[in-house]
């Protein structure tokens, strides 16, 4: 490098940031995004501490409260945020927790054994990106109070009241500047307060919506109220409210052992897909880990073990598997680790080996004893297993099928299928088109450089209600699978989707705006969660938004996505010498209208399909998909309100 290229470059052009200033400048890197998710993750980082005053048995009630400003209040009964002086920082400790990074604490083993909020970085990471938060913390009979803005102290900790309650109440409005969306979703924290009372029985958790009331202006609409006695079994029944259970009670195991509390809950039903959920520290570890790899070798060596004695798979002279033994398996895992290493800050996947081996012992200890003394639900299990593997048979068969279309990128494509010129599939998109009619205005109307089209023939197969081999022997699912260029298996899973020749980062699914669109759209994610959830994983699934209502006058005209813009729309033309046209299906636009309104990436409106719960989701699959029809009657009352519904 010459002088001339170094001269500028020197000491002053180092930045160093200060207090809080790195999150605030980098907030992705602590709470994941600045979207809907990160915004929502600033409630669970504070209602983690009060969780964690709870497993460390000091807390017994956690209040979260939506207000009308869209601020949020979590307040607990536990011990209160200490609030004397700390001897190295100087400063009251409460000062230290909610303004430096990596203080808190969690990392005293003598203060929490376990604890969710691992990186010490979540209330003062809440703080930094709030432009306002107030603290109040009730010990020794006072109440104790400071304030923030953007993280930094608006004055010192100071006495303002006594009190015969403990325990800390946090009021923080998220920072407008820093996030693209500040309205919380109450349905998004009612599925994570739900899941932390099923993972922490005893616990009583509260949720309240101040921001719509009833007529009598005191009452809340929306209020919620949580507290299990049994844990994970009452979780289990939840989960699988709407499947037919094979046996009346869900087998159910806790214990501990090396030091590390486990509880499991299992129940097999009649249906095919296999919905593990796992946790360690309340944590939903999506991807799995070492409590999940143990689980599944200790289930599958004590069934395997069990089935071999009982004689019934000699009788039935079908080779089983590991997967066999956890079709139509609901089970959630649950381990409490003192010093868990994760993969990654967003904490999805376990890495501590000792885990396997505590959950592999532990499952096969309390397996072995159930089933020995439970001879009929054991028989049933091994029926089902025995079922399983015959069907796995028939799939692979099926699948094969599959995997000798896709084998050669772009040879054996589904006839209908337009694709796209680009091979980069960072850049191109599908578009899976209700019908054939709008899957010609679609041609017609895509920049074929990057976009492709395949008309979907009517309704696809419901995956919910059959075996495996039945959907791979589906037409339309074999040719999705040979349009996306996908595959079944991978080296660490035979079960997993392999991406690794997938043709489009962009699969959007294009259906009219009706009750047939929205059932096709259901049919859809349906397959997609079950047998594809790793498109959804990665960011790839779409849902395209056709406009409802064209709104003409004269050489005016404006195209509107809801009501509120068709009123909007009205209001600004006047009322005479306007023609409003309702879009009933793609069909009846023309290709230039359905490229500008729903396929130009420069004027189309997508929705990115995304799973914030795995629990809550594989339960409304179940239910709306399954075949128990009044829980999906009271689902669907009890949502209308809430869905675009035109009859």
């Amino acid at each position: 490098m010459s002088e001339n290229q170094n001269v500028d470059y020197s000491a002053s052009n180092i930045t160093v940031l200060e207090g809080l200033e790195a999150v605030r400048v980098r907030p992705a890197m602590y709470i994941g995004d600045v979207n809907e998710r990160g915004l929502h993750h600033l409630v669970y980082e504070v209602v983690d501490n009060s969780i964690d005053e709870a497993l460390a048995g000091f807390c017994t009630k956690i209040d979260v409260q939506i207000n009308p400003d869209n601020s949020i209040t979590v307040e607990d009964n536990g011990r209160g945020i200490p609030v004397d002086m700390h001897e190295k920082e100087h400063r009251s400790a409460l000062e230290v927790v909610m303004t430096v990074l990596h203080a808190g604490g969690k990392f005293n083993k003598n203060s929490y054994k376990v604890s969710g909020g691992l990186h010490g970085v979540g209330v003062s990471c809440v703080n930094a990106l709030s432009d306002h938060m107030i603290v109040n913390v009730y010990r020794d009979g006072k109440v104790y109070q400071q304030e923030y803005s953007k993280g930094k102290p608006l004055y010192a900790v100071k006495e303002v009241g006594t009190t015969d309650k403990r325990g800390t109440k946090i009021t923080f409005h998220p920072d407008g500047t820093i996030f693209t969306v500040t309205e919380y979703k109450y349905d998004t924290l009612l599925d994570r307060m739900r899941e932390l009372a099923y993972l922490n029985k005893g616990i009583e958790i509260n949720i309240t919506d101040l921001r719509e009331m009833n007529e009598d202006g005191v009452t809340p609409v929306r209020a919620d109220h949580f507290f299990s006695e049994k844990g994970l079994r009452d979780f289990i029944s939840y989960l699988d409210e709407n499947r037919e259970k094979l046996m009346p009670e869900a087998i159910y195991i806790e214990g501990e052992r090396k030091g590390i509390p486990i509880e499991i809950a299992m129940q097999y039903n009649t249906g095919y897909s296999e919905n593990l959920h796992s946790y360690v520290n309340n944590i939903n570890t999506h991807e799995g880990g070492t409590h999940l790899a143990g689980f599944r070798s200790g289930l599958t060596r004590t069934l395997k073990s069990y089935a071999d004695r009982s004689g019934l798979l000699q009788k039935a002279k079908v080779e089983i598997t590991g997967d066999d033994f956890r079709e139509g398996l609901t089970a959630i895992i649950s381990v409490k680790v003192a010093e868990p290493q994760f993969e990654g800050q967003t904490k999805t996947k376990l890495g501590n080996a000792e885990v396997r081996g505590a959950v592999d012992e532990a499952v096969s200890e309390m397996l072995e004893n159930y089933l020995e003394e439970h001879p009929t639900e054991a028989h049933t299990i091994v029926d089902k297993v025995i079922l399983a593997a015959r069907a796995r048979q028939a799939a692979r068969k099926a699948r094969e099928m599959v995997q000798r279309s896709t084998a050669f990128s772009g040879a054996g494509m589904p006839g209908k299928l337009a694709d796209c010129q680009s091979n980069d599939p960072a850049e191109c998109e599908i578009f899976f088109v209700e019908g054939d009619s709008a899957g010609g205005s679609a041609k017609q109307g895509r920049d074929r450089r990057f976009q492709a089209i395949l008309p979907l023939r009517g309704k696809i197969l419901n995956v919910e209600k059959v075996m495996r081999h039945r959907a791979f022997e589906s037409e339309a699912i074999r040719d999705i699978y040979t349009a996306l260029g996908v595959t079944v298996g991978t080296p660490d899973d035979p079960q997993a989707l392999n991406l690794s020749k997938l043709r489009y980062h962009k699969v959007i699914v294009m259906t009219d705006a009706d009750v047939d669109g929205a059932h096709i759209d259901t049919l859809m994610l349906t397959f997609f969660y079950r047998y594809m959830p790793e498109l959804i994983e990665n960011g790839y699934v779409y849902l395209a938004t056709p406009p409802l209502y064209l709104v003409k006058k004269g050489n005016k005209q404006v195209y509107c996505w809801t009501e509120e813009d068709r009123e909007r729309a009205l209001m600004e033309f006047g009322d005479k010498g306007i023609h409003v046209q309702r879009y009933k299906g793609l069909g009846e636009m023309n290709s230039d209208q359905l490229r500008d309104t729903t396929m130009d990436p420069e004027g189309r409106q997508l929705r990115q399909v995304t799973i914030e719960n795995a629990a809550s989701a594989d339960r409304i699959f179940s239910l709306l998909m399954g075949d128990d029809v009044p829980p999906r009657r009271a689902f669907i009352e009890a949502n209308a309100t809430y869905a675009n519904i035109d009859a």
